[in-house]
């Protein structure tokens, strides 16, 4: 019951806008719907990872520590504008090709997704928010009069899947917006949005707290 209760608010967190689920936006953009649910392994071993922290009860630790949050806090904001300025400086599009007549067609390359798996790990584990989230809120979901650590594997095996749901969402989404991109100069103003977001972001986190 816990389980059923717990999927919808599973669900609305995973679909709330972020770093990583823009990432996957832009995977969908850029390698399709399924490249981008492969990549989302990336980041579902960064919250297992997280999961696992909790419940052993060292997320409250974590979130008590102020040199701790800070670190991973500077991580994550670090690795986010430098995805930035590297989105912003760049006039190519990876999944794509110019052709002649600067228009686009799908690249006979594929995208690397050992690239783009790696991207969503790294955006996931220096990620602090994630930390509050597992600690702060799946407790409030765990019955003390039940075993803890099995409950933590159900709502996690949830949230996870969640996660996954969230990916397919906006990697459609974004499978749609790559339908209006069709000249190079779209690319460069592309990369730019997707430059300023990340470093965006990146400024965000930093301005966070806990």
């Amino acid at each position: 019951m816990d389980a059923l209760l717990f999927a919808p608010v599973a669900l609305a967190i995973a679909l709330t806008p972020g770093p990583n689920n823009f990432c996957g936006l832009n995977n969908g953009i850029r390698a399709g719907i399924g490249a981008a649910l492969v990549a989302t392994l990336g980041r579902v071993a960064a919250f297992a990872i997280f999961l696992s922290i909790s419940a052993v009860g060292l997320g409250a630790m974590l979130l008590a520590s102020e040199a701790a949050f800070t670190a991973v806090k500077w991580a994550g904001a670090c690795y986010l504008f430098w995805l930035g300025w590297r989105a912003w400086r760049s006039r190519e599009f990876s999944g794509l090709e110019v052709v002649e007549g600067g228009e686009l067609q799908a690249s006979p390359t594929p995208v690397p997704l050992k690239a783009l798996i790696a991207q969503e790990f790294l955006l996931g584990i220096t990620n602090p928010k994630a930390i509050i989230l597992f600690a702060a809120i799946f407790p409030q979901f765990i019955d003390p009069g039940r075993p803890a650590a099995r409950q933590f594997l159900v709502l996690g095996a949830v949230y996870l899947m969640a996660e996954f749901v969230s990916t397919a969402v906006y990697a459609a989404g974004g499978r749609q917006i790559r339908r209006f991109i069709r000249t190079s100069r779209g690319v460069v103003r592309l990369n730019k949005a997707t430059g300023g977001f990340f470093m965006g972001a990146g400024g965000l986190l930093l301005a966070s707290n806990r």
